[in-house]
């Protein structure tokens, strides 16, 4: 099949012909992935639900562009780079060249580009690869400057100090969202350590640290003022301690090994002072520095009550510290003791050119030596990494460019009210969230390959030009200029126009997600192309990603487009589940606890892969544990069967024409209408399947579309064809025979129309050999291909909700019957005698004996007999309890509550089963907490019973010899048959 749309160009075709039609546009937004990595199965989830929902649209009649983008800047390549060349800090990078090293990133970005090309081809995606969109185009980074210049423009870039998730091993800040990506159940250091206090020698404060490599950067104390602090004698060291009261059992087991001494609130320890832990910061003493400072933020919930403030390295540190006068703003670089590869500097003489975290251990012995440690031990706790790179970040205060995403907090939350969400939870809920406890977002990186943020600026700082083009920085510069990364700009100045000299380009290069958020805009080169196409294309129909992009993507979008237009850029959006191992674990290459997706299409088809994935919790936002097995099962139970009444069908068209010399012609347009109730139920359940396809895709509710989907080939298979195939063999007469090849057909090429979207391949397979028996005149332009079809129409005159109710019930009947056979060990060749439906709804009464038919020849009995009278028959319901349910729930009172429920009468029972629980003993027991059975017993025979789908169905299970001669007669007659097949005389 993808030698087939290779050959004729059909993606390329069907996007020729919708255009030509002048169909209106469905724009969809592809977020890009990054070709450094392999596509894994989030990738195939993500793109099937893409696919299927682009496909939908342009079925629907609309024109459907589909174009492929590229994440190519930022950490995950220079990462790989920087592991390839041995590179461990900026100054490696400098010492190559920026150029040199730019050139590198540039030649691995698409490393993997075919690999991604044929997984997303062999999963059937249709998607325009050769018109796609590249983060490094030029063109694509112009527009990223377009969006700051008007960010810029707005008043809503700023540049501060701030203390950010930052990475060590990239040497650059990271975003909330980011942190929030990887987190590490770790152990760490967790020490308590003294504070000798000025004013009362002999007393010390004691805090509490898990990061003892921030200690040497201690600046301050902070107590919370309104909680109570105590003095006390540490028996044990004999020492004297200040500590929260509420937090002595943080460092004591019991009260013994203590004596307080004086007791009061936190206010009154404002501005004490204290030795400093380590002299290298000992000058900062006199302007304000190692005090006692206040604030509500101090909890009772771990430590002591006294939190250690590092303000280079916490948020509420900084905050506190800024606020109390223990450092200026501007002066940030003296407070941060660590460089950009987390080392200490020469200041800290002790631990100089030490990583921090390698320097843990060395400090904590310092201290040991000095006499400041109180007590150290470990704690295990989770911990953000890096998601690039896999090592542990710190915080640490930098330099950065921020937009102020708090100011548009409420201008999110109402754009997003105007998102369509699938699932909504996921909207209400963790998206609604994450705005209304937005932060400004920091969008600036220290790093080299990415789009540099295009701002000139003097070297006070006070002149600063912001560029918004390609054209504007060649008229400031007078240079031409082909490319914009930073080796082709650095060196580009721009005059002062207040007499500061001139204006350099400030060092930093954008986020890559700031790039991602501006694909609407960039991927079109907007405004400075297109400027027509994309105002009647924005918003974007649909997007789909994994519900990890809630903080990212979907929130790099909506802020850009609310900080630009006040608009949301997306008005449905899908969101998609993880996809884990059959573990629970994620998946990982290395531990190789997952199958390989490529091999599992070449085994079990695309096709195969896509409707497990879609039909599964996944689809909801939750997560699937992939299993093979799964995805051989849809194989083996929907594709497989689906094929086979294909296969019947054709067969007998074939044997039409060779037998009777009736060469079969479909026409749409002109249905041949037949009597059979069978043909009117099959395609009245068609028709109710096309509206509620319909119904559900249009609020892109893909997890009840693909069951209901599923169950009508099961229907189609199990019980259309099942049940006709003597009419579609010609073994009842000619007229039979035409109808019911007419009605398959019909149903068939309905269902392929209507899979196509979801099942692109098999649908294709079916129509390259239907189509030759179709009426010219229906498939003008679509001869090609399924996918330039149109979906089928809904016809409401086509729907008989009577016949589809008696079908129903009889399927009622005969699989309750099936069960009954199984659970008495009654092959279905040797026929009983009867089957019995007790129902007290006449009408279900009347439908039964309209198909009895069906009925006793599915069941293989004499009669059906119809009833409503339940107590000629003396049907009894029983119940136990569900030891598993009611057993953990109740504990000790399981065992009279369990004697209880096996004395409840059949009609206390049957009120609770209509009720849906009970009252037991003074608790309350759901229907569905039981194991409920019917017993029966009659005069005139043996009955078995069983409850299914709302239907109770009593079999006779009595047999006679002549019965058993009759199965045994059948039995003979099967072998026979087998053998003929087997020497193949038939």
């Amino acid at each position: 099949v993808i030698d087939l749309w290779k050959k004729n160009d059909t993606f390329k075709k069907s996007l020729e012909q919708s255009k030509a039609a002048k169909r209106p546009a469905y724009t969809f937004y592809d977020g890009p992935p990054f070709a450094t990595g392999l596509p894994h199965y989030g990738h195939l989830l993500a793109g099937s639900v893409k696919d299927i929902v682009t496909r939908y649209a342009h079925q629907n009649g609309y024109h459907v562009e589909r174009r492929f983008g590229w994440d190519c800047h930022g950490l995950p390549v220079e990462h790989e780079i920087d592991k390839k060349l041995g590179i461990t800090g900026p100054a490696d990078v400098h010492a190559m060249g920026i150029d040199k090293y730019n050139a590198e990133c540039r030649s691995i970005v698409m490393r993997y580009a075919n690999e991604w090309e044929h997984s997303v081809q062999r999963l059937g995606r249709w998607i325009d690869f050769e018109n796609d969109y590249k983060t490094l185009y030029p063109w694509f980074m112009e527009s990223v400057w377009w969006v700051w210049s008007q960010l810029f423009a707005k008043g809503l870039v700023y540049r501060g100090y701030k203390v950010m998730p930052y990475s060590t091993a990239c040497n650059t800040p990271l975003s909330n969202f980011e942190v929030n990506q990887n987190y590490h159940d770790v152990t760490d250091p967790a020490v308590f350590v003294n504070f000798p206090i000025d004013q009362d020698p002999g007393v010390s404060f004691v805090a509490w640290t898990t990061t003892p490599w921030t200690l040497p950067s201690n600046l301050a104390l902070c107590a919370n003022p309104d909680e109570m602090y105590v003095k006390i004698l540490d028996k044990a060291r004999d020492q004297k301690f200040i500590m929260m009261e509420a937090r002595l059992c943080g460092l004591y087991k019991g009260e013994d090994e203590y004596e307080i001494l004086d007791k009061f609130p936190g206010n009154t320890l404002a501005g004490k002072t204290y030795k400093p832990l380590f002299p290298y910061m000992e000058h900062m003493k006199a302007s304000g520095a190692f005090k006692v400072c206040l604030d509500k933020y101090v909890t009772r919930d771990a430590g002591t009550g006294m939190v250690h403030q590092a303000p280079a390295f916490g948020e509420d540190d900084y905050r506190v510290c800024l606020a109390n006068g223990v450092f200026k703003k501007g002066r940030e670089p003296d407070i941060c003791p660590v460089d950009p590869t987390g080392k200490f500097l020469s200041l800290v003489t002790d631990f100089s050119g030490m990583y921090v975290k390698d320097a843990d251990k060395h400090i904590i012995k310092k201290l040991k030596e000095g006499g400041r440690m109180v007590h150290a031990g470990t704690i295990n706790h989770s911990y953000p990494y890096c998601w690039r790179s896999d090592t542990p970040l710190i915080y640490r205060v930098i330099p950065s460019w921020f937009i102020k995403v708090t100011a548009l907090r409420e201008k999110l939350l109402a754009n997003n009210e105007k998102c369509y969400w699938v699932p909504e939870f996921v909207k209400e809920k963790r998206f609604k969230n994450w705005l209304a406890d937005c932060r400004d977002w920091s969008v600036s990186r220290n790093r080299y390959w990415g789009t540099p943020i295009p701002l000139w600026m003097s070297d006070d700082g006070e002149e600063i030009v912001c560029v918004g083009s390609i054209k504007e920085l060649e008229e400031l510069t007078g240079q031409k200029i082909t490319d914009i990364h930073r080796e082709s700009i650095d060196h580009l100045t721009i005059p002062s126009k207040c007499g500061k000299g001139v204006l350099k380009r400030v060092p930093e290069v954008f986020d890559c997600w700031f790039e991602s958020g501006s694909m609407p805009y960039a991927q079109q080169h907007y405004p400075f192309e297109n400027v027509p196409q994309f105002d009647a294309k924005f918003p974007a129909e649909f997007i789909a990603e994994g519900v990890d992009q809630t903080r990212g993507w979907f929130y790099t979008l909506l802020v850009l487009a609310t900080a630009l237009f006040d608009k949301p850029p997306y008005k449905n959006l899908i969101v998609t589940g993880l996809v884990l191992a059959a573990d629970g674990k994620k998946m990982s290459k290395r531990l190789k606890n997952y199958p390989d997706p490529t091999e599992i299409m070449n085994k079990y088809g695309a096709d195969s892969l896509r409707l497990y994935m879609i039909d599964s919790p996944v689809v909801r936002a939750d997560t699937l544990r992939f299993k093979e097995d799964g995805v051989k099962d849809v194989l083996k139970d929907v594709l497989l069967p689906w094929f086979n009444a294909y296969r019947f069908l054709v067969q007998n068209i074939i044997r039409l024409d060779k037998e009777d010399g009736i060469k079969f012609v479909y026409n749409e347009n002109s249905p041949v209408l037949s009597d059979n109730v069978m043909d009117k139920w099959i395609l009245s359940y068609t028709h109710t399947l096309i509206n509620f396809v319909k119904v559900e895709m249009a609020a892109y509710r893909l997890y009840t579309v693909v069951p209901r989907l599923l169950q009508f080939i099961a229907n189609l298979t199990n019980w259309y064809v099942r049940l006709n195939r003597a009419r579609l063999r010609g073994e009842v007469d000619l007229e039979e025979c035409q109808a019911s090849v007419q009605t398959l057909f019909s149903v068939l090429f309905t269902m392929i129309r209507l899979m196509a979207p979801f099942t692109p391949f098999i649908t294709e397979m079916m129509y390259q050999n239907l189509y030759r028996s179709i009426d010219s005149s229906m498939i003008k332009g679509a001869a090609d291909s399924i996918h330039y079809m149109m979906l089928p129409k809904y016809d409401p005159n086509m729907v008989d909700e009577d016949i589809e109710r008696r079908v129903a019930l009889m399927q009622a009947v005969i699989e309750t019957g099936r069960v009954l056979r199984d659970r008495n060990t009654l092959p279905i060749k040797y026929p009983l005698k009867e089957v019995v439906l007790v129902d007290a709804d006449p009408v279900n009464l009347q439908d039964a004996q309209s198909l009895e038919s069906y009925i006793v020849s599915e069941l293989n009995v004499k009669k059906l007999t119809v009833s409503s009278d339940k107590q000629k028959y003396d049907v009894k319901l029983t119940a136990k309890p569900n030891h598993m349910i009611l057993g953990k729930r109740l504990k000790k009172d399981f065992k009279p509550v369990s004697a209880a429920i096996a004395k409840l009468t059949d009609a206390e029972l049957t009120e609770m089963k209509e009720s849906g629980q009970r009252e037991i003993l003074g608790h309350t027991i759901g229907f569905d907490e039981l194991h409920v059975a019917y017993e029966v017993k009659s005069e005139s025979g043996s009955y078995a019973a069983a409850s299914m789908h709302n239907v109770l169905v009593l079999l006779d299970c009595t047999t006679d010899q002549e019965m058993m001669d009759e199965g045994l007669a059948r039995e003979v007659i099967n072998r026979i048959q087998k053998l003929r097949k087997k020497a193949k005389l038939v």
